[in-house]
């Protein structure tokens, strides 16, 4: 396969936190939407991001949790609980290193 048949747009993709935690606290799952694939220095930055300094990983994971017309949800004055922007780290994390 030509690595040329793998490359296109990005495409927002729905991301469900449906974890026991957040289940409990909001009685339903939490929906937010980020890009199937990263753009190189967004990947690059996670990838490099000191081990243990969540500051900088949030800061690259805020641009990346989104609303349903790709506009950054987290920006401003506002913020998304706790619980969820860690519920939301992970998942960005997850999909990003498949």
């Amino acid at each position: 396969m030509k690595i040329s048949q793998l490359a296109s747009k990005p495409q927002l993709i729905k991301v469900t936190i449906d974890s026991e935690d957040i289940l409990k606290e909001f009685g339903e799952a939490v929906e937010f939407w980020t890009w199937d694939r990263q753009p190189l220095d967004v990947f690059m930055k996670l990838a490099q991001s000191e081990n243990g300094n969540q500051a900088q990983i949030i800061e690259i994971v805020k641009t990346l949790i989104l609303d349903e017309k790709g506009n950054q949800v987290i920006q401003g004055e506002n913020m998304v609980p706790p619980k969820v922007l860690v519920a939301s780290i992970s998942k960005v994390v997850e999909i990003l290193g498949k």
